[in-house]
């Protein structure tokens, strides 16, 4: 084994190492890039090794990349997003609707449950935060559902598994980060904004179709409820008004993108102020409110930027180091065409996210793997939603799913470990179906954003 390749998997070894002893990711990607930036420097240096490695090349230049991840006016959509999000979870839009829908569905068998993915969707493209969105739906539906006799795996994992949706349907901050380290004008945006939305919507219709059969075959893990209220004039106007607001939320954040009226980071900034008008509408907005917001707005952008900068070190030196070469030669070098090297690609982005949040994966796996794909003539757009939806599985896979701890944080006493597991694995199992789907049949990826972009 040459050098290169040696320290570019012990580099990967010790990071996964440390990751795997509980020390903060952020702290382990920059650690682990400093100590074998020191160790190139010293086999460099004091012992002639045949690396290309130099300290000011690496090391020497990290102000200028840091300093041009703070000056990227992109990454300003990213708290403006946040903010988006966390503002609409304490307007209250999520009971009302919750509230409405399950009047005009709780009737049908399998009702609260759909009411769950309806909800989860108009979530998802309203808020885009999965640990809000899940624990809100978890809230909200799993006692109701439990008590009218629901199966207690169904229960947890439909509204586990529909939070999780907010990630993948626009506008989403992990579409914001990828086209950021694509890099590539194919992949803006706005087109994997557009790109995401047919396979987003296409999950929700999944996800419903399956609780329907579901329902249908096995009758007493959602049956329907005994005492039903009649639907009359005013129960549905309650549901117009309910859905109505974050509908033209959505519609004017996301056309705005879509029709060139204004950039990622206009329109989300017209999300953030959308989303407090909203709140004042529903009278949610007071100076405690607001504060928590931004309070949790600024963590979670600190958390984001965090690892953005240890991500940045680790793969400045992993490239001084020769990784791009060693993982370009190892990927190229697979016994496979094209198809084979993707699917590979994406089965080892699955099996990361047993391990590793999207974050990280987006941050470092993302930039060394794409340069090489696009080499062997993939379309950006296909190859970046493909990531994504393999990406969503990751808040569901344990160990390290992020949405179990959610729910299982807000789930009642009686709910195990186990429910959880059973409960979302039917739900992981449709999210590969649908990402085999849009790797089979590509135009449901790429028709949409060449339709409205055309050749731009």
């Amino acid at each position: 084994m040459e050098l290169e390749t040696l320290l570019v998997v012990a580099m990967f070894a010790t990071f996964m190492g440390l990751l795997l002893l509980g020390f903060p990711v952020a702290w382990v990607l920059a650690g682990t890039g400093l100590l074998f930036a020191l160790a190139g420097y010293v086999m460099v240096e004091q012992f002639d090794a045949n690396l290309w490695f130099t300290w000011n090349g690496t090391i020497g230049v990290l102000d200028a990349r840091l300093f041009g991840i703070m000056a990227n006016e992109l990454m300003v959509a990213l708290p403006l997003f946040i903010f988006m999000g966390i503002m609409l979870d304490r307007s209250g839009i999520a009971e009302r609707l919750m509230h409405s829908l399950v009047r005009a569905l709780g009737p049908l068998r399998g009702g609260y449950a759909l009411t769950v993915v309806i909800v989860g969707m108009l979530l998802a493209a309203s808020t885009g935060i999965v640990g809000a969105s899940v624990v809100l739906l978890g809230m909200l539906s799993i006692g109701p559902m439990l008590q009218a006799n629901y199966n207690r795996s169904l229960a947890v994992g439909t509204a586990c598994s529909v939070g999780t949706l907010g990630i993948l349907v626009p506008p989403s901050i992990m579409l914001v980060l990828m086209a950021d380290r694509l890099g590539t004008p194919s992949a803006s945006v706005g087109k994997l904004f557009m790109a995401a939305l047919l396979p987003g919507v296409m999950l929700g219709v999944m996800y419903v179709l399956y609780i329907v059969l579901l329902a249908w075959f096995k009758k007493d893990a959602a049956p329907a409820p005994e005492h039903k209220q009649a639907m009359d004039a005013r129960a549905w106007l309650d549901v117009a008004m309910a859905v109505l607001p974050p509908l033209g939320l959505i519609g004017v954040v996301l056309g705005s993108i879509f029709n060139g009226i204004a950039t990622t980071t206009e329109a989300s900034a017209v999300g953030a102020l959308g989303a407090m008008v909203l709140a004042l509408c529903s009278r949610r907005l007071n100076w405690q409110v607001l504060r928590d917001s931004l309070y949790q707005t600024s963590r979670t952008t600190a958390f984001i930027f965090g690892i953005f900068i240890g991500a940045t070190v680790f793969a400045a030196v992993l490239r001084g180091l020769g990784g791009d070469d060693v993982i370009r030669a190892a990927i190229t070098g697979l016994p496979f065409g094209t198809t084979g090297v993707m699917l590979t690609i994406l089965f080892i982005t699955f099996l990361l996210g047993f391990f590793l949040d999207w974050v990280e994966i987006t941050l470092i796996i993302l930039p060394l793997v794409a340069p090489v794909v696009f080499s062997l003539g993939v379309e950006p757009v296909w190859f970046a939603v493909l990531f994504a939806l393999c990406l969503q599985t990751s808040f569901l896979t344990p160990p390290v799913g992020f949405a179990l701890f959610y729910i299982k944080g807000v789930c009642p006493p009686e709910i195990t470990t186990q429910d959880i597991y059973r409960g979302v694995a039917p739900f992981i199992c449709l999210q590969l179906l649908g990402l085999g789907l849009v790797f089979v049949f590509e135009p449901l990826a790429t028709w949409l954003p060449a339709y409205v972009y055309g050749g731009q």
